[in-house]
């Protein structure tokens, strides 16, 4: 299978001599989700950002189809004066999709995300999870092979943010795609994921990694199982490691 999306010794030098990251290499395959865990400033938010070419990289290569991204950022990003549904109707807009095909495809992305009522709403008559659910449902529109978040869901209180987290492994069982998630979260980072990796401080590099045993779906109840904490603690422990 080929990889959905390819970090190939990949380095970052910013122009005032700041190395972000040295020589990272790991793969993603479609039906993945490996989420980064590491340091605060350790990269982990610049490896979306060349993944998604808003930043180039200096050395290696990412390899990735940049035409069929999906990118959700930490803060919701809705346009204040668009309703959820012209919201969600953005991307497919500036992919020059008719009016009647993006309404379609909005709405397809609505009901999955459970925004079904809410169309005609503005983001300030949003909850904070509920504007996270627009955020995803602008990104699914276009139905990405690789999705890229970067700690999403940080800002959230815990029970909407674990709800969430079982929303999106609902969508990511549905639509497959290739998911690279960026967390503080350690229990986040071992419930949603097939891997995680953990980076060491600036420049970052992958030191460990972890393959993830758990079955989809996951249920609740598996954050407070012992093999869960298990995992959890190899996970910090490595990071911890990582801040040496």
């Amino acid at each position: 299978m080929a990889a959905a999306l390819a970090f190939n010794n990949v380095g970052m030098t910013f122009p005032d001599g700041t190395k972000a990251l040295g020589g990272v290499s790991f793969e993603i395959n479609p039906g993945e989700f490996v989420t980064v865990v590491g340091p605060s400033g350790c990269g982990k938010s610049t490896l979306l950002r060349i993944a998604s070419n808003l930043e180039t990289e200096t050395d290696g290569k990412c390899e990735v189809d940049r035409n069929s991204i999906g990118y959700v950022f930490q803060d919701a990003t809705l346009l204040p004066w668009r309703t959820v549904r012209k919201n969600i109707e953005l991307i497919a807009e500036l992919h020059g999709i008719n009016s009647d095909d993006r309404t379609k495809l909005a709405q397809d992305a609505i009901n999955l995300v459970g925004l079904t009522g809410f169309e005609e709403k503005y983001p300030r008559q949003l909850s904070g999870g509920m504007r996270m659910r627009a955020s995803l449902a602008r990104s699914l529109v276009m139905k990405p092979e690789v999705f890229l978040f970067d700690e999403p869901f940080g800002a959230l209180d815990e029970i909407t943010r674990e709800r969430l987290n079982d929303e999106l492994l609902r969508l990511f069982q549905l639509e497959g795609f290739a998911g690279l998630f960026i967390t503080h979260s350690i229990s986040e980072a071992v419930y949603m994921s097939t891997k995680v990796l953990v980076m060491s401080a600036r420049p970052g590099q992958i030191v460990d990694s972890f393959d993830i045993p758990f079955e989809y779906p996951r249920a609740h109840s598996l954050r407070y199982e012992p093999k869960f904490a298990e995992i959890c603690g190899q996970v910090s422990l490595a990071l911890r490691g990582a801040l040496v």
